[in-house]
């Protein structure tokens, strides 16, 4: 190899060294700083945003330079710009002829694309400097387009004070989007970079108006505009102190900047699902609620509206937001604070048992006094309606029936079923909970709460979709990043799900007729064009007042309380929940009611009394669409047949009377403590006719019931406030009213009763055995545990 050769090598060697320098000296990210986390709407409206960790509003990259701005900068700092590779010769020059004339540096020749590697390096500029910028300049040009540079410049150049980038500026300055400024609104922020620190709204006024009014006359020789819209532009004034940014969804915000890494969201911005205008009218009217439940010391309120259809968030409001009352703790999302649901539950527990074969619609459930393990449920109402129908004591909210039907469910499958549903708080296991479980005993959230109803409704919008089929992702978390909604594949259905159509469809009817005795004026103030499945709630101690409603459309979730847990009367889901959620609906827009599951659903011929299966005694049948679980059900137990005198007056037996001589009628019985209450609200229902003489039936317990205490109940006498032991009030029921019973504690005689089968005792502490007889020796035998004073105050 000669000296030629080993020259060209060298050469080669060192074009190709500079050409890998040239590849790699541009850094893979520019721009390091912290950006601010920003929310837009569905329509790219700005609904929140917070400043950035060190301290600046600045937004994440624009993918979108409004023309505006970009005729603007490149007309005020690089005319050139889409004609040269990142340096301009012309400029340049210009720029040293300039410095040179004027003996100090008055012009810097600098083109967008080196301002650009200049905002990236931050660093003290020199001769040396300023020809690394020019180097990385053009190898910023060899990767980037002229569009992605101007949206890194518009996105990092300083504005003034705190503010970085276009987009925050235009915001903090003029509070609107860059798109929508006009000309002398874009002429005053594109000069603003050029000297931030001396010129910038709020400081050196005449300064800034000069430079804009120059940049405008520029833009009219360049015939960019027309003189009369730059003269028109002139008259503009400039913004004064910077805006505070829209705080329309601060909770959101807030959950996204917790979500954002498990969302796979690599930017600070996000367009989201919610309707901007909704979520505006619905700030302002929770505003006004919570003004008015202030006067009761009730701070906070929450609501969430979801679409059925596509599964996203239409609008999130955690909390009514006011930032200027600390006390209120209104920064407190409460869409995800775990909360006790109160009787929200309820519907998915009906829903459950319809879908598994243990209830039909209208069957009836006791409703009577109830002692289950110490725990003692109370209806709201305090009263008792001896049995109701399922249907009715869901639409009614009573408590005992839905203590009843959890307790022949069991407690331990329906934690098992809100466990399948997702619900996220059921941190303990189902022991903890217990019967509580239905009537609030355990936490949830708003959001679990809307989720699960969300995915019932839309299992049945889908039910012809997928020809009777499931899809497990109906129950999916809603969506409020637009971007990744998923669209639900069709292939992905199953036969079965954990509550079915027909059951769903039956639990919704229901819920139309949601409402508590007494409230029937209230109602009226909530009739709307369409119909709505609706159920309220409230916890122990009036904490939260909860209501939860919903259309084939839209699912809406309202929580009305107090952060801190303070209860306040009157905080209930009836009186300060409901009128909100249904003043939400009145926003909405009007729907129609689901379509009938038909083949997921039966006739049958079904009692009309006791909301049975027909049995052959049964004296009025009717037809019924059931769930096809509901043919596992049983037959009604309480129409009996019934032997009567050739009077009809009085029973009989064969014992005392010829068969020839007898009546069978089909009667409808309840059990004697049912009755009790049953035949107070229920004029129409018929008692059974006494026996006649020598005719009674002894044995079998079937004329007598003890409605408190009940069999191995544990009761606590307190102590009078002077100072003696008090009573407890034992309270039996006998098929004949008339019947005189003798009531006996551990053998002991203690009294008779007639009519009202009532008597107060005071016995000592420990285990009692409470036999009653009546006067036809029909005998009844029960044990009880009285608490002792010390024993009492230990478990409190």
């Amino acid at each position: 190899m000669n000296n030629k050769q080993k020259a060209l090598l060298i050469s080669d060697i060192i074009c190709f060294l500079v050409f890998l320098f040239f590849l790699f000296s541009l850094p893979k990210q520019l721009f390091k700083s912290p950006t601010s986390y920003v929310l837009e709407a569905s329509n790219g409206e700005l609904l929140s945003a917070s400043i950035a960790s060190d301290g600046q509003w600045r937004f994440p990259v624009a993918d979108n330079v409004p023309d505006k701005f970009i005729k603007c900068i490149t007309a005020f700092e690089d005319q050139r710009f889409f004609l040269h590779f990142g340096i301009d010769p012309v400029a340049m020059s210009r720029a040293m002829k300039q410095n040179f004339n004027a003996k100090s540096v008055v012009s810097g020749g600098s083109t967008l694309t080196m301002q650009v590697i200049r905002l990236s390096r931050k660093e003290e500029r020199n001769i040396w400097q300023k020809l690394t910028e020019m180097w990385l300049a053009t190898r910023l040009e060899f990767t980037y387009s002229k569009k992605e540079i101007l949206g890194l410049y518009a996105s990092n150049a300083p504005f003034g004070s705190n503010v970085v980038g276009l987009d925050a500026a235009s915001w903090r300055y003029y509070g609107r989007k860059a798109e929508n400024l006009s000309w002398g609104e874009m002429a005053t922020l594109a000069v603003l970079p050029n000297s931030p620190s001396l010129v910038h709204p709020g400081k050196n006024s005449k300064r800034l108006i000069k430079k804009r009014n120059d940049l405008l006359d520029k833009l009219a020789r360049l015939n960019i505009i027309d003189q009369a819209t730059a003269d028109l532009s002139k008259s503009e004034p400039i913004p004064g102190n910077p805006l505070a940014l829209p705080q329309n969804a601060p909770h959101l915000l807030s959950r996204f900047k917790e979500e954002r890494k498990s969302l796979k969201i690599t930017f600070t911005s996000l367009k989201t699902t919610i309707d901007y205008d909704l979520q505006l009218k619905l700030n302002e009217l929770l505003k006004r609620y919570n003004n008015r439940y202030k006067a009761n010391d009730i701070n906070n309120i929450a609501a969430l509206v979801l679409d059925v259809k596509s599964g996203t968030v239409k609008s999130y409001i955690g909390n009514c937001y006011q930032p200027q009352n600390a006390a209120f703790e209104s920064y407190v999302d409460m869409i995800k604070a775990p909360r006790s649901p109160g009787s929200t539950l309820k519907p998915l527990l009906y829903a459950s048992m319809l879908s598994e074969g243990m209830l039909l619609p209208h069957t009836l459930v006791a409703d009577v006094p109830t002692q289950i393990a110490g725990y003692t449920p109370q209806n709201y109402d305090l009263g008792y309606d001896g049995a109701i129908s399922a249907d009715k004591a869901l639409s009614r909210s009573l408590n005992i029936p839905a203590v009843k039907m959890l307790q022949q469910y069991k407690y331990e499958r329906f934690y098992d079923k809100l466990k399948k549903l997702n619900f996220t708080t059921l941190n303990q296991p189902a022991d903890h909970y217990g019967l509580s479980l239905i009537l609030g005993g355990s936490e949830v959230t708003m959001w679990d709460l809307a989720k699960s109803y969300l995915g019932m409704a839309r299992t049945l919008n889908h039910f012809n979709e997928y020809q009777g089929r499931y899809n497990p992702h109906d129950y999916d978390a809603p969506v409020y990043a637009k971007d990744l909604r998923k669209k639900l594949n069709k292939d992905e259905t199953e036969l079965n799900s954990v509550i079915d159509h027909g059951s769903i469809w039956a639990t919704f009817n229901a819920m139309e007729e949601v409402m508590r005795p007494g409230d029937e004026g209230l109602w009226e103030q909530f009739s709307s064009s369409q119909r709505v499945a609706w159920k309220t709630g409230t916890s122990f101690g009036f904490r939260d007042a909860w209501a939860i409603g919903l259309t084939p459309d839209y699912v809406v979730c309202v929580w009305v309380g107090n952060a801190d847990g303070e209860g306040r009367p009157g905080l209930m889901g009836i009186e300060v929940a409901a009128p909100v959620l249904f003043d939400i609906f009145r926003q909405l827009p009007s729907s129609k009611w689901f379509e009938t599951p038909k083949t997921k659903l039966k006739k049958i011929m079904v009692c009309k009394q006791s909301g049975y299966k027909a049995g052959e005694y049964c004296t009025d049948k009717i037809t019924e669409l059931i769930p096809f679980a509901g043919e596992k059900t049983a037959v009604c137990p309480y129409h009996k047949l019934v032997h009567l005198d050739i009077a009809g007056t009085l029973r009989v037996t064969d014992k005392c009377e010829s068969t020839s001589q007898m009546q069978h009628k089909k009667w409808f019985i309840l059990p004697p403590s049912m009755e009790y209450y049953y035949k107070i609200k229920n004029s129409d229902y018929k008692i059974l006719p006494p026996f006649k003489p020598g005719c009674d039936v002894v044995g079998g317990n079937s004329v007598m019931d003890m409605i408190y205490p009940k069999n191995n109940a544990v009761v606590y006498i307190p102590i009078e406030l002077d100072g003696s032991r008090g009573k407890i009030i034992l309270n039996a029921a006998h098929r004949n009213a008339e019947t005189k019973i003798y009531w006996h504690i551990d053998a002991e005689f203690v009294g008779s009763t007639k009519s009202f089968h009532q008597l107060a005792i005071s016995p000592l502490p420990g285990k009692h055995t409470l036999t009653l007889v009546d006067e036809n020796g029909e005998r009844l035998v029960q044990v009880f545990t009285v608490l002792d004073k010390d024993k009492k105050s230990k478990n409190n």
